[in-house]
């Protein structure tokens, strides 16, 4: 028997869960769980650290399961999901600080764990979209990853799609230029 993360979150009353209860539960798998892949993913890519995502994720599905009351549109239960995993990742940095590597002390002790390095190709892309400003790495990473059109970006961000365009393209030029990549304007 498959348990659902509604089930999870509530513990099963004596008398067996009132009508209301159950509407509720149906809505909230219906809306919340076939997206908790892509918020995985999402924290994930925004993270870097497998733990630290499936927290946010655990902790988005529990907001979400607490104030479900307040989505008001069904259909705009993906940004919504989306928007609440954004907001704890960043209340998870508020907590804790990562823990940093003295990379003087593991160079003297020529420790191997410099000399790990997983697909070259794609870790310079991932440092390159790393290091771009949020304003033009999130609606970089809502497009390729989740395949967001720049109307929803838009509306997701709370910023005019004329500027969503601008910023994807420059974001693009930028992660060119950080690749090694010729621009357009070079050719």
């Amino acid at each position: 028997m498959t348990v659902s993360p509604a089930q999870e979150l509530q513990p099963a009353t004596a008398a067996g869960s009132s009508g209301a209860e159950a509407s509720r539960r149906r809505r909230f798998d219906a809306l919340c769980s076939p997206w908790r892949a892509d918020l995985l993913r999402f924290a994930f890519w925004l993270s870097r650290d497998h733990a630290i995502a499936d927290d946010v994720v655990q902790e988005t599905m529990l907001r979400a399961w607490e104030h479900l009351d307040g989505l008001s549109e069904d259909r705009a239960a993906k940004g919504w999901l989306l928007t609440i995993a954004r907001r704890e990742l960043a209340r998870v940095y508020e907590r804790k600080r990562p823990l940093t590597i003295d990379i003087e002390q593991l160079a003297a002790a020529e420790d191997p764990a410099l000399a790990a390095t997983s697909e070259p190709d794609h870790e310079e892309l991932y440092a390159a979209i790393f290091s771009l400003e949020t304003d033009f790495r999130e609606p970089l990473v809502l497009q390729v990853l989740f395949g967001y059109s720049t109307k929803e970006i838009s509306a997701e961000l709370g910023v005019a799609q004329g500027t969503i365009l601008t910023r994807l393209f420059r974001a693009r030029e930028k992660l060119r230029v950080a690749v090694g990549m010729s621009t357009p304007d070079a050719r």
